[in-house]
Formats: structure tokens, C-alpha cells, sequence
């Protein structure tokens, strides 16, 4: 299938163009571009790797064939002949879209309208066969500086009124983050399931707003979109950046859509956090008032650690479990759970429960127990609300290996950014785009993220013919290779001895 067959595809399955083209004006002539060309057009300059610029998006068109040009209006029969598309064209048809689903008031965040647009279009990129193969979502925010300059003072004005400062990471050595002047653009890319089979990292979901607006309370207006859509939503994995945001504008809204949160704690949230009824609460669990004060303080484990470090801290990290109450009904409408003392599940000895004394001495014994024993270690099961580490809770014990292996898989959404970033194909920095404001700059970032999956798309389907081709002719499967070496792996390496 050529590029444009499976472009037009895309926007007409979405069923954006029509309801776009009733939205812009009628003048007594009729426009030669219509939407569904326009949109045509810039993803055909995004698949080729193009700028974002109105005149590449002319070039694009322009470079088809000549029934294909004439199929899509790109040329037209005047009374005095054939008359090609020009540039004021593009422009005009352009800025009519971007009217039409800009806000009256602009306050940093898309229309609904122009939202509804990048849910469809991006939802229609995706083959249904992947979306039923995963729920799994991995989601993360990156820079997207604007073309225009900011102002020249405070509260002065510069081309791009809705733009605003930004903080970034630097690559600069010895500074951890710089200052930009644009957008934030967040987006959700579909990671397989855990155990599950291979999955495309399709991007699913993309957001643009100024950096004024948090970006976390923000996407959840867009995952709740796409629930009520009809998509359903599994896995969300995110960095330390969404889970330390307040409890009401991340972790709650997503459990209440019934996502299962699988994130990575920041330092501020690790640890002991309080108790509630004498349990100890921390990384979102509660604890035995007499867990060891190493375990409650376990940080992840280190990157590039060895596998004797490994090891170690996978078994702290299942002594830690053993001290955990453990979990003895589901939630309830209203996010109740009941929890039990684990002597009393058979996890650790404890001499405040008589009849944990009997198991074998494998597990762990409390020594010292409290002289004035809580409310968790005198009743049966204890009721938890969801107020109760409500930041912190997530599916997997932290930082147990389960959330470790689990969480590796976020990685698929900064390759999303670091292939839309390649000066290579798209380069979406300083200067990819020309236009201005958070309704026509997301309309060039949706195309380039569809162009994108358009490629992640070929390229695993590629692997898995390869994949195939392999596994008939005896032929071993590649897998990726391991390409980091430690300092670990320097030092013991052989090294060879010097010449006599």
C-alpha cells in the first residue's frame, strides 16, 4: 500500500474531514484546497521527513501524480485550463481550519473541538488488531519550543502570545536542566502486556499546551476521552514526574477510569510516610510496626548495578514483602479494601499471634514487638480508605523486581520522543515548525506522530516476516543485544598481558 493509500485511509476512517469542512466559512467562490486535502498533504510531508512548513506541504501535493492531483483537487479545470495549487491557497485553507478550532479565549489548553480531531486521527492510526492486543500505556511529557522568540521582557509581547517558559533537561555537562520558551507536549505509547506478546510502541494519545498548565492534570482529561470512547485502559507506566504531582490530579482520576499505575516513586515520597492504625505506610503499602527500618528504606536499585547487586536487593526487597499486610478483598464502588497482619497470613512470626508462632523458622520472627499493640496488630483485618497512600499505591510492591521488570517498559515512550527528535526524519526542535499558538502547532504534531506510527508499523511488521522467514529455514531469531558495559565488566574483564 502507497503512502497516500494508507494516509487517506487514516483520515477517512477518523471521519474528521467532513465535519472540519462544515466548520469553515462559504465564500462566493468555492476553495480549491479542501480540508481532507490539507490533512492529506501535511502527512505526506511528514512521511517524507519534512519541516513543518505550509510550503512543504504545497511541494508535497504538488510532487503526485497527475490523476492523484487531480483526484484530490490539487489541480483544477478553470475556464482557461488546468489551474495547479498554490501556496495563498494552502495558507487560506489553513488558517480557516486553525479558526475554526481555536478557543475564544485562549488559555493555554486545545478546544474540545481540535481535541476530538487529534483523538480521532490518532485513534485511526492504530490497526485494531494492536489495540485489542494491549491496554498497556506507557506516558511521558518532553520540551516543544516554539519557532518565535519570547519577549524581550516581562510582560512584554512576541509572535506567540500563548507560548510561555518551560524547564527542560540539559545535555550541557554540569547542568541538570535549562529553560525553554514553548509548549509541553505529552503523549501515551502502547507497550505490550507483562508476559504478553510483541506490540508496535504505537502512539495512542498526544497532548500540546503551554507550560503554564500542569501537564499531568491535563492528560487526564485525555485518558477519560479515551475510556469513554469505548478504549479500556490497563497499564499506565510514568516516571516520578506524574506520581509526585497531588493524589487528585493523577493517581485517583486514573484509578477511578481503572487504570493499574505502575510508576517510579520520587525521593520526597520513598520511605516511611506516617502509619494508620499502627501500620507503617510506605511506597504505598502498608507495613508491620516492627519491619526492619532497612527494608522500609530500600531505594530502587541502582542503574548498571551488577547481578550480585541485583540479587541482593531482590531479596531485601522480598524480605521487605514478607512484613507486608497483605491484602484481603478487592475494592469496593468507593475504593475500600480490608487488609490482614501478616502473621496472621502465615508471613512472618510474631508472639503477639500465638498460632504464628508454629510456622517454620524459614520466615522472619519479630523479636521485639510493640508493649501496646496498635489496632492492626489486635484486629483481624483492618479496613483501609483510599485516602491512605493514595499517591503512592500502585500495582506492583516498590521497588520489588516484579515493578522493576515492569516498569522497564516506559523506555517505549521516550523512544517515541527520540524518534520524532531525529534530525535524520523529523526534527521536531526550534525551527521544524513555523506557525504559532496550541491550535496550529498540534495540528502539524499530530500528522508527524501518525507518519511516525506509519513507520513503526512497517518496521514491525518487517521483523516479524523476518522473524518468520528465520524460524522456517532453522535459522536462530535476533534478538537486541546488550550493548552497555560496566565499569564492573571493564575491571574484570581479561585483559591482555604486556609484551615481554
Amino acid at each position: 500500500m502507497s503512502a497516500l493509500s494508507w494516509f487517506e485511509a487514516i483520515v477517512d476512517l477518523s471521519g474528521v474531514a467532513p465535519r472540519l469542512e462544515a466548520l469553515l466559512p462559504v465564500g462566493v467562490r468555492p476553495r480549491q484546497l479542501r480540508v481532507r486535502t490539507l490533512l492529506l498533504g501535511m502527512l505526506l510531508s511528514q512521511g517524507d521527513g519534512r519541516a513543518a512548513h505550509l510550503t512543504r506541504v504545497l511541494h508535497a501535493l504538488l510532487a503526485l501524480p497527475g490523476d492523484e492531483r487531480r483526484a484530490l483537487g490539487v489541480d483544477v479545470r478553470w475556464p482557461n485550463g488546468w489551474h495547479p495549487l498554490t501556496y495563498r491557497q494552502v495558507e487560506r485553507t489553513f488558517a480557516l481550519l486553525v479558526a475554526a478550532l481555536e478557543k475564544e479565549v485562549p488559555d493555554g489548553e486545545p478546544s474540545e473541538r481540535l481535541s476530538g480531531v487529534l483523538d480521532a486521527l490518532m485513534e485511526a492510526s492504530v490497526p485494531r488488531a494492536f489495540k485489542e492486543r494491549t491496554s498497556a500505556l506507557a506516558v511521558d511529557w518532553s520540551d516543544h519550543e516554539t519557532f518565535s522568540r519570547p519577549p524581550s521582557c516581562r510582560g512584554g509581547v512576541c509572535a506567540d502570545g500563548e507560548a510561555s517558559w518551560g524547564r527542560r533537561k540539559s545535555d550541557q555537562p554540569g547542568r541538570t536542566d535549562e529553560l525553554f520558551f514553548g509548549y509541553e507536549l505529552q503523549a501515551a505509547t502502547m507497550v505490550r502486556e507483562e508476559g504478553g506478546p510483541a506490540a508496535p510502541e504505537l502512539v495512542r494519545r498526544i497532548l500540546v499546551t503551554s507550560c503554564s498548565v500542569d501537564p499531568p492534570a491535563a492528560f487526564v482529561a485525555v485518558l477519560t476521552r479515551m475510556v469513554r470512547s469505548g478504549v479500556e485502559l490497563g497499564d499506565v507506566l510514568a516516571d516520578s514526574g506524574y506520581a509526585h504531582r497531588v493524589a487528585e490530579h493523577w493517581a485517583l482520576p486514573l484509578r477511578a477510569l481503572g487504570a493499574k499505575i505502575i510508576t517510579d516513586l520520587h525521593p520526597q515520597d520513598r520511605g516511611p510516610r506516617g502509619t494508620y492504625a499502627g501500620a507503617v505506610v510506605a511506597n504505598g503499602n502498608l507495613y508491620c510496626p516492627s519491619t526492619p527500618t532497612a527494608l522500609l528504606s530500600l531505594n530502587p536499585l541502582s542503574r548498571g548495578a551488577s547481578e550480585r547487586e541485583t540479587s541482593a536487593h531482590d531479596l531485601a526487597s522480598a524480605e521487605l514483602a514478607r512484613y507486608k499486610l497483605g491484602r484481603q478483598s478487592a475494592d469496593d464502588v468507593d475504593g475500600y479494601h480490608r487488609v490482614a497482619c501478616p502473621a496472621v497470613t502465615g508471613k512472618v512470626r510474631c508472639p503477639l499471634r500465638a498460632s504464628s508462632m508454629a510456622l517454620s523458622f524459614a520466615r522472619p520472627e519479630v523479636l521485639t514487638p510493640p508493649e501496646v499493640p496498635p489496632q492492626c496488630c489486635c484486629q483481624q483485618t483492618l479496613t483501609v480508605p483510599v485516602s491512605v497512600a493514595a499517591k503512592s499505591t500502585q500495582k506492583h510492591d516498590y521497588p520489588s523486581r516484579a515493578h522493576r521488570l515492569s516498569y522497564a517498559r516506559r523506555t517505549a515512550v521516550e523512544r517515541t520522543f527520540s524518534t520524532t527528535k531525529d534530525r535524520a526524519s523529523n526534527d521536531m526542535t526550534r525551527g521544524w515548525s513555523r506557525v504559532t499558538g496550541v491550535t496550529a502547532i498540534p495540528l502539524f504534531t499530530l500528522t508527524c506522530f501518525v507518519a511516525r506510527n506509519k513507520r513503526i508499523l512497517d518496521s514491525f511488521e518487517a521483523k516479524h516476516i523476518d522473524d518468520e522467514r528465520r524460524r522456517l529455514t532453522g535459522l536462530p531469531v535476533k534478538t537486541r543485544r546488550r550493548r552497555r558495559r560496566t565499569l564492573t565488566d571493564l575491571v574484570s574483564a581479561d585483559l591482555p598481558s604486556p609484551p615481554a
